[in-house]
């Protein structure tokens, strides 16, 4: 089974987020050590407790520092961006770290309404947009815009040898059928989505069209997982991030990940109670072999080629851990 990391980049409580960009390399580097198939990073714009807005500028950095994990965005939010200068950018990435490049597309604002209309003009309509923006974004790629077009005349520069990988990242039948109608590889985020997610990349495979490169549909799923060496010790770590959760949909975040010892000592109300038995059922945490038990039964449920891993915990060394401990697993079989 292949896996990979997405990486939040989160902030710890009493952390900084140079603290937090370091260790996003530092968990990179690891993931290459250790044999994960790839290291994408996450793009959030004032949100307390998350420290990427600019994927790009962290993949140059991370780029630099590996040799071999292949290296992306999870996701690009392609409404606050024009394609061409999407299309420069990771072809500057690619022509950088050859054959290492992909490059998700998402369509979340990735922050508040008033970071959103700060970074650009009519949201709602850009998404709208999205699948022309899309298929621009592809045309600049391939450089196979009409000769009557005006921007057949230019090209993102510089052109790499190979071309970045696109994706389409998303939790939706819409964007399952973007992925299917331009050829491109899905990944289907489970760790936040209430639907059926089987369904969807379903919906996906049947409506597949071979374009460009790809000849048949390749999915990823991306789940929450936090693995220790004991079910009760991962299951203490999980609590911080449920609580963090908590706060970010009540407006009480603070700076960042709570510590194991304020989820210890934080007195739940029944409402909140509720509410992670919700969070329990979209994430997985225990040993490693009830992880990785259960990474596979999903990977069979979606027919996935890929498991994508996202892990936030109260401390760095634990969310490393964590990684490590699947990966000595599933080398066991």
């Amino acid at each position: 089974m292949k896996v990979s990391i997405l990486d939040q980049s989160p902030v710890l409580a009493n952390g900084t987020q140079t603290e937090a960009l370091q260790q996003s390399l530092r968990l990179a580097q690891a993931g290459e050590r250790w044999g994960y198939e790839r290291y994408w990073i996450a793009e959030h714009h004032d949100l307390k407790g998350l420290a990427c807005s600019n994927p790009d500028v962290m993949l140059s950095y991370i780029g630099a520092q590996t040799s071999t994990i292949r290296i992306g965005a999870g996701a690009v939010l392609l409404p606050h961006y024009k394609p061409y200068k999407v299309a420069e950018t990771y072809n500057m990435l690619a022509t950088l770290f050859p054959n290492r490049i992909d490059v998700g597309i998402g369509r979340a604002p990735g922050g508040s309404a008033e970071a959103t209309m700060a970074l650009s003009d009519n949201y709602l309509e850009q998404v709208r947009m999205l699948p022309d923006k899309v298929k621009e974004l592809l045309q600049f790629f391939d450089h196979d815009f009409p000769k009557d077009h005006m921007f057949s005349k230019i090209a993102p520069s510089p052109v790499p040898s190979v071309l970045p990988q696109p994706w389409i990242l998303g939790t939706s039948g819409k964007s399952a059928k973007m992925a299917a109608e331009n050829g491109l590889p899905y990944t289907f985020g489970h760790f936040m989505s209430q639907k059926d997610g089987k369904e969807i990349t379903q919906q996906y495979k049947r409506e597949f069209e071979p374009k460009r490169t790809l000849k048949s549909p390749q999915i990823i799923v991306t789940v929450s997982v936090i693995c220790a060496e004991t079910t009760e010790e991962a299951e203490q770590l999980a609590m911080s991030g449920y609580l963090w959760q908590l706060q970010q949909e009540t407006g009480k975040s603070t700076s960042g990940i709570p510590s194991m010892e304020e989820a210890r000592n934080y007195s739940f109300s029944d409402k909140e109670q509720e509410s992670i038995k919700d969070m329990k059922q979209k994430s997985i945490v225990g040993n490693p072999k009830e992880v990785v038990r259960t990474l596979k039964s999903l990977q069979q449920t979606y027919q996935a080629d890929e498991m994508m891993i996202v892990t936030i915990t109260p401390t760095y060394e634990a969310r490393l851990r964590s990684y490590e401990l699947i990966v000595n697993e599933l080398n066991k079989h």
